[in-house]
């Protein structure tokens, strides 16, 4: 979870760090994985796929980066 919260940009930190405080418990042991290898990427393109600003290349669009993208939505606001 410290990762999410320190990822280079405010924007990120806040909406990654709210996702991983609410939901990382709930993951999967494979979803883990595919939350921290996405974490990988460059902050820029993380912001913009989860606020749908640009399409998320399909090796990432999985139920993982579909529950970041409804929690940036719907529930980010209120973080």
């Amino acid at each position: 979870m410290h990762r999410a919260h320190y990822m280079g940009s405010n924007e990120n930190d806040i909406l990654f760090g709210g996702f991983a405080e609410k939901y990382l418990a709930s993951l999967s042991p494979a979803q883990l994985d595919k939350f921290e290898a996405l974490l990988a990427n460059n902050d820029t393109d993380l912001f913009n796929w989860v606020t749908g600003k640009e399409p998320v290349p399909a090796e990432w669009d999985d139920e993982v980066m579909t529950r970041i993208k409804s929690f940036v939505q719907n529930e980010a606001a209120r973080c």
